[in-house]
């Protein structure tokens, strides 16, 4: 049985569980947050600021969707629709009229995430959107990674930039190559502490976490032009984001 559960801030989701399992972090310790969308930017600014059409403007990270109460518009069994409607305060950071739909949907064993973005004038509507998931990992209870491989679909090797803390959201410039095996590579100790992977050129669009019994429990599918994933560096939390 697959149940979610989801928050009017920010529509996000909070929730997955399989058969009573939780698949994803609670939001409790290393990262107060479950799966925010991001909008109207994915990133920093750099020094916290933007032109748009010869003005200045003053936006945080990942933008302010996030952080914003959004209205609960429907509900079924299946399916849940929140909106986010422009404000004088959007307006101050963003100056863009929009509507922001976020949708879920539950189908057999998967959960649909559905976005929207409408456009209510006849005006060139600038913006970025994405998803930040975190799922727990280690995923039965063990002291770290150990034995975890993350997984990417179909492709023998990943190309990735990294950007790491000293830089901000800063793209490295290096190429890096992950050479995969049976499309895997293993998380080993560390391995979040270099930097976040950024992969570009819709490289994969399947990406998802394998236990140490081989097992994949979670599986992220998209059609975007990239990814990222991201664990807080150096703290060993328990979760990895598929971004």
């Amino acid at each position: 049985m697959l149940e979610i559960s989801t928050v009017n801030k920010g529509a996000e989701l909070v929730s997955v569980k399989v058969d009573g399992i939780e698949k994803m972090h609670d939001g409790v310790e290393f990262w107060n947050r479950h799966s925010p969308v991001l909008f109207p930017i994915v990133g920093k600014l750099k020094d916290g600021k933007t032109i748009i059409e010869g003005n200045e403007y003053q936006m945080g990270q990942h933008g302010f969707a996030r952080d914003m109460e959004h209205t609960l518009v429907s509900k079924t069994d299946s399916t849940v629709w929140f909106e986010l409607l422009s404000t004088e305060d959007t307006l101050k950071k963003y100056p863009m009229e929009f509507k922001l739909c976020i949708g879920y949907e539950l189908e057999d064993n998967r959960v649909k995430v559905l976005w929207r973005v409408e456009n209510p004038f006849n005006k060139v509507l600038h913006f970025s959107i994405g998803a930040h998931p975190a799922f727990n990992c280690p995923f039965h209870g063990e002291a770290d990674k150990k034995g975890y491989k993350m997984y990417f679909g179909d492709v023998n090797e990943i190309h990735h930039h990294g950007n790491t803390s000293d830089t901000g959201l800063a793209m490295m410039d290096e190429d890096i190559v992950i050479s995969l095996e049976d499309h895997c590579t293993d998380i080993t100790e560390g391995f979040f502490d270099r930097c976040t992977y950024m992969v570009e050129n819709k490289q994969t669009g399947s990406v998802g976490i394998v236990d140490p019994a081989g097992r994949r429990y979670i599986t992220v599918e998209f059609d975007m032009p990239l990814f990222a994933l991201w664990s807080p560096e150096g703290k060993n939390a328990p979760f990895v984001c598929i971004e």
